[in-house]
């Protein structure tokens, strides 16, 4: 099940969230055609766990800094292209809720709380955390809360025949967020390897959960 847009019309143009798929894609192909390539800048600027909770390191960043660096890098085109699929289909509702300016912020602080989250799982690790996943994790949890009820398209794979169903955000979201749960309980002990960050998802997503009537506008605050 692949979701390509929704039925929640906006009022005002996401400039952020457009902004942030540019800037995404944009340092991902400074990534590919930097010296080194996809490898040299991911260890260069990807948040290391071990690094975020000690301060100690030997990459050219701050492990604070890297922690917003690593948010806007991708190991690959599938990876960059997923990430900012589902931003642009759930971001410019959280967007238009928020504004602008809270949105930017709240983005920002949902990928801070999924690097720590899964640096607490990972303590020891010394590989390189990137993508945007935590922080777009954390606008599904917004969304989520705010638009349980909004109709998500979505492309369904049944063997050899290819449709599309409109189906509610709240069992889009929803399975997406149990299989978010699921492997990060099957990943639990498994370290020392690469892969997907788990816990960075679970972290950012319960972190837009829990907080986004925090972020929301007092206006707005009156009628939810």
């Amino acid at each position: 099940m692949i979701p390509y847009k929704d039925d929640n019309p906006t009022h005002t143009f996401p400039f952020v969230t457009i902004g942030i798929i540019a800037l995404n894609t944009l340092i991902f192909f400074s990534q590919v055609l930097s010296e080194g390539g996809l490898e040299s800048s991911v260890l260069k600027y990807g948040a290391i766990p071990h690094n975020v909770l000690t301060f100690e390191t030997d990459q050219p960043i701050n492990p604070v800094l890297s922690i917003f660096s690593a948010m806007f890098m991708h190991g690959g085109l599938f990876h960059l292209a997923g990430n900012m699929l589902y931003l642009w289909i759930f971001g410019n509702n959280i967007e238009d809720r928020l504004g602008h300016l809270r949105f930017s912020v709240f983005y920002l602080f949902c990928g801070v709380v999924s690097a720590y989250a899964y640096a607490v799982t990972e303590p020891h690790s010394l590989i390189p955390m990137i993508g945007a996943s935590g922080a777009v994790s954390g606008i599904l949890g917004a969304y989520l809360l705010l638009f349980p009820r909004a109709t998500v398209h979505s492309i369904v794979f049944l063997g050899f025949f290819i449709t599309t169903v409109r189906i509610p955000a709240l069992i889009v979201i929803g399975f997406w967020a149990i299989i978010q749960f699921v492997n990060g309980l099957i990943s639990t002990g498994i370290s020392g390897k690469g892969g997907v960050a788990w816990f960075a998802h679970i972290g950012g997503f319960l972190a837009g959960l829990i907080t986004i009537k925090i972020w929301l506008p007092m206006r707005t605050k009156r009628w939810l």
